[in-house]
């Protein structure tokens, strides 16, 4: 259900595009973030600050868009999100006890709850989140200015949201896979054995 809540401000913009053209899917993109984010605060009482700050750059980017009747801040929009977390991972290693990535797929897969979690290399991860989110900046910008506008809506569409699940998908098989060894270990520690004792005698 959130996947198909995330997607859809993107199904909005990529139906407007191809009805009316880039700038009044620019203007659907931004009500569709608006509607998103309120979304959220009536599921949870809070706002995901992925989505918030991509709502602040579809707010932002999107105004300049239609303001001045030019799609290039528009297509500027997603490199800038991607590089802003890239810079978020990046700086994670220096801010707060765990690095960014840990705080996300740790808590999503569990892994932070077995003692062996330490052998998980986080940082490793980590950087590579770094890289992969410059990359895929990157390569927005290239296709953006590269290829025809219609390929660059698809491209965002379709091309970056699929580049991150096939990024994301093997390495939460792999720590689900990891917090699965590393539990049988933990319960035959002892620790584990001591933690245990003052239940059993009770």
């Amino acid at each position: 259900m959130q996947a198909l809540l995330e997607l859809a401000p993107l199904i909005a913009f990529l139906v407007a595009y191809y009805a009316a053209g880039l700038y009044a899917a620019t203007a659907v993109l931004m009500v569709a973030m608006a509607l998103l984010l309120v979304v959220d605060y009536l599921h949870a009482r809070r706002i995901p600050p992925m989505h918030a700050l991509s709502a602040l750059l579809v707010f932002a980017f999107g105004a300049a868009t239609l303001l001045l009747r030019d799609q290039r801040f528009i297509q500027w929009k997603p490199t800038v999100f991607f590089w802003l977390v890239s810079v978020a991972f990046l700086g994670s290693f220096w801010i707060g006890r765990q690095t960014l990535v840990e705080r996300l797929m740790g808590a999503l897969t569990g892994a932070q709850e077995t003692s062996g979690s330490r052998r998980i290399p986080w940082k490793r991860l980590n950087a590579l989140w770094v890289v992969f989110y410059a990359l895929l900046g990157a390569a927005n910008l290239a296709v953006a200015f590269n290829a025809s506008e219609a390929t660059w809506v698809n491209f965002k569409v379709f091309g970056l949201p699929a580049a991150t699940l096939l990024f994301l998908l093997p390495q939460v098989m792999w720590l689900v896979r990891q917090s699965r060894h590393n539990e049988p270990q933990a319960a035959s520690s002892p620790a584990a054995g001591t933690a245990r004792e003052p239940g059993t005698g009770g």
